[in-house]
């Protein structure tokens, strides 16, 4: 992989991951948010030939393109992540590969925020002996209190066992670990990308601000990974002092770091980094103007977002960007701004009750909307010859941009 960047006036400087040049007439296949519905997703994958039945690669050469939100709200994040990982592996042995990006999900996963995981998400981590794994962390947590209070001076209360279980389903424990740094699924989403570039078309999940002030060569990518890795350090130093715990939600680490601010904190770099996880919302995994959470393009009034986005595309070196994020309206796929944007995000988790699934075929310039009743043609700048061959292959006429 290399890395490149793009330089504009300004403060403003773009970066690419160019994870892979597309070959002539090589197929590239994007998937919007999953949220957690491996069915959803197989089904799709499969229609759109990229997988068999029995969820083994069969795209060939096909590269495809995650943008990002595997998890939460949905029942089988695992399951989900456990497909794309084995496809990952399969697809190279076939001339394929598989491009998994970093959604705002996976950033909250990975930092403990995990307003949006359900019990049955929880439960999917569960060990044999899950029952006494919850219960020794409550014992943990209780003595963890007392001690906190006998170093503050206040009188310990722990929070109710109920009370506390209600809040920490079964698998809640062991799920923390398994988004740790060290442990399977934690390694590899810290390996993501945010941004990636195939050809010509930029993926990404939520997009790129045109006002976004970033410099310095590598630097969105960079940044994003950069603050995973700064805060895995300060998890790794704030449970060695005992502030917090292992299984601790963003939620639990927010209110024990305010709490020893609040005290007072004479060690310079821990006030430097309890300050840093209390302004977590100004990290660029968590800003609305951040590659994770923009949501611009769905947004912007048409002639706007044509302008600033013929802007962007010309200092990137593309022509066009594929995103998620935002759910489209009667959950198509949906391209602005003249073919600029694809809008990918159709609600494919069965949470979405109106939702569908659906994938973005890119092929000798073409672009096409699949679902599992039709083809849609959405764009189609394939060269005269290739046309003419596939004027009879065509479904329906490209919708207008709205």
């Amino acid at each position: 992989m290399t890395l490149r960047s793009l330089s504009a006036r300004g403060s403003l400087l773009v970066l690419v991951l160019a994870v892979s040049i597309c070959a002539p007439g090589q197929r590239v296949v994007a998937v919007g948010d999953v949220h957690g519905d491996a069915g959803a997703l197989a089904g799709i994958l499969q229609h759109a030939g990229v997988i068999d039945a029995d969820r083994h690669w069969a795209g060939g050469s096909t590269i495809l393109v995650q943008v990002g939100d595997l998890l939460d709200r949905g029942d089988h994040g695992r399951e989900v992540l456990d497909l794309m990982m084995a496809l990952e592996k399969e697809a190279p042995k076939s001339g394929g590969r598989v491009i998994a990006l970093l959604g705002n999900h996976e950033f909250m996963n990975l930092v403990g925020d995990l307003r949006y995981v359900t019990p049955a998400g929880f439960a999917e981590f569960s060990a044999p002996d899950t029952a006494k794994i919850r219960s020794n962390a409550y014992q943990r947590y209780c003595a963890w209190e007392k001690r906190r209070a006998k170093r503050m001076g206040y009188p310990a209360v722990p929070e109710a066992e109920a009370s506390w279980n209600a809040r920490h389903p079964l698998g809640f424990v062991e799920q923390r670990g398994q988004f740790s740094a060290k442990e399977k699924y934690g390694r590899w989403l810290r390996q993501r990308a945010a941004v990636a570039q195939v050809g010509d078309v930029i993926f990404l999940h939520g997009g790129i601000d045109p006002a976004l002030d970033v410099t310095g060569v590598a630097e969105l990518n960079e940044r994003i990974q950069a603050e995973l890795r700064t805060f895995d350090e300060l998890v790794s130093d704030l449970e060695a002092r005992g502030i917090i715990l292992p299984f601790f939600t963003l939620q639990e680490m927010l209110e024990s770091a305010a709490a020893e601010l609040k005290a007072g904190v004479s060690d310079a770099q821990l006030r430097t980094r309890l300050e840093y996880l209390v302004n977590y919302f100004r990290w660029y995994g968590y800003r609305d103007d951040g590659p994770l959470w923009f949501r611009g393009y769905s947004q912007w009034p048409e002639q706007e977002g044509t302008e600033r986005l013929t802007a962007l595309l010309a200092r990137s070196g593309a022509r066009h960007v594929v995103v998620g994020h935002t759910p489209q309206p009667e959950y198509r796929i949906r391209q602005r701004f003249g073919g600029q944007v694809f809008l990918i995000d159709t609600g494919i988790s069965r949470v979405y009750a109106q939702g569908r699934p659906s994938a973005l075929e890119i092929e000798n310039g073409k672009f096409t909307a699949i679902y599992a009743d039709e083809r849609r043609t959405l764009l189609d700048r394939s060269p005269p010859q290739s046309q003419e061959a596939g004027a009879g292959d065509r479904r329906s006429e490209p919708p207008p941009n709205h």
